[in-house]
């Protein structure tokens, strides 16, 4: 089930800020078909997937110094580690909206469970694996690249994304997603996934609460404000290619939500576009990769940035990774808090719902770092019509 959109939405034309060489939804009926399996081992790559000169990767870039933010003391109250833990966080989002978060109080046992369920699904033959088809338009279920929203710059990955709601009576919600999707075998995997998503939704609203102290606002703001979120869960399956140099595993882009949550495996391709280069944050498999999203940056009032970043991949192994993304309850209203607007400050983003965020980068726009600014401008656009 692909998180519900608002209906009213009107229709968008391409909006007048969009790039010139951003490629269009496809609306012929005809896409190409990204087998994994197949491609993996083909030395001429299809055209699809050829990135533009001046976009193609720099495998070997420059490793990028994150915040390594230790958790353990702030989460078991301590106030002196809550400042510093705070400042560190406030630091990174300032400047590119990265950090790393280690002693996060989840069990390793199933983040391990968890990694190796991806291998598990992406593992299985593609007509297996579109039981979860995800259809244009929506934001969950299973893709193989974005062969059915795009025609050109295609990334070589494969998808599966879900819904996790925190609201109460919801527990199982994941579970009976994958049960029918996918059927009685996948039980165990929902049951993963579920229990995985719940650590993720208690980690970031501890994180929230960091923000929340480093912007200077009440430590319980950010957190109440995502309590019962409704977020995206995404397991991300690299295959190996065997002309690396000339695509890309994940476009340049900024996450549109609020805030992600990545664990990488040992195989590294994150890369994050930093002072006019870019830099890789290598895997640390006891840590996570936290960044701010541009739903957060509305919430800061630009205080805080959501930064640009990419997916590469090798010619020889599979890499994979799993993304929680935190999105507020569908019915909140983004807006920054008063502590963090005055006259020299003013507001920068109107208000809006994540739910018309979601729908404005599923059905009319390629999510990259101008995101939020087109879907501002457009907001704008319609106040006055």
């Amino acid at each position: 089930m692909a998180i519900d959109c608002i209906k009213t939405m009107p229709s968008i034309t391409t909006p007048q800020h969009h790039p010139k060489d951003q490629d269009q939804c496809k609306d012929d009926g005809k896409s190409f078909v990204f087998d994994a399996q197949v491609l993996r081992h083909q030395t001429n790559i299809p055209q699809q997937f050829v990135w533009p000169d001046h976009e193609k990767p720099n495998i070997n870039a420059p490793e990028l110094q994150v915040p390594l933010v230790d958790l353990g003391d702030f989460l078991s109250g301590n106030p002196v580690a809550a400042v510093e833990a705070s400042r560190l966080v406030g630091e990174a989002c300032k400047k590119h909206g990265f950090f790393l978060v280690v002693n996060h109080g989840v069990d390793k046992t199933l983040i391990a469970h968890a990694h190796n369920y991806v291998d598990t699904f992406f593992k299985l033959p593609l007509s297996e694996k579109q039981k979860a088809q995800r259809k244009i338009g929506e934001s969950c279920g299973y893709a193989s690249s974005f062969t059915g929203r795009f025609s050109s710059k295609l990334p070589w990955k494969e998808t599966l994304s879900f819904r996790y709601t925190a609201e109460e009576n919801s527990s199982k919600h994941i579970e009976e997603y994958f049960h029918n999707r996918m059927g009685e075998d996948f039980a165990e995997f929902g049951t993963v996934y579920q229990d995985y998503c719940e650590a993720m939704s208690t980690l970031s609203l501890g994180i929230m609460e960091l923000l929340g102290m480093s912007l200077g606002v009440s430590r319980e703001h950010f957190r109440e404000f995502f309590n019962e979120n409704d977020s995206i869960m995404r397991l991300n399956y690299y295959p190996p290619c065997q002309k690396p140099d000339l695509t890309l595993g994940t476009g340049p882009h900024c996450d549109p939500t609020s805030l992600t949550i990545l664990h990488q495996d040992q195989v590294g391709g994150l890369q994050v576009f930093v002072d006019n280069e870019w830099r890789s944050i290598n895997p640390n498999f006891d840590a996570f990769v936290v960044n701010i999203g541009d739903t957060f940056m509305a919430l800061s009032n630009g205080i805080y940035r959501s930064c640009l970043h990419r997916a590469v991949v090798n010619s020889q192994t599979p890499r994979k990774s799993l993304a929680f993304f935190l999105c507020p309850k569908n019915d909140k209203m983004v807006t920054p808090p008063h502590e963090l607007v005055d006259t020299c400050n003013p507001r920068i983003y109107p208000d809006f719902t994540w739910p018309m965020l979601l729908e404005f980068t599923q059905k009319h726009y390629r999510a990259d770092m101008k995101t939020l600014e087109v879907f501002t401008n457009w907001l704008h656009q319609r106040s006055f019509t």
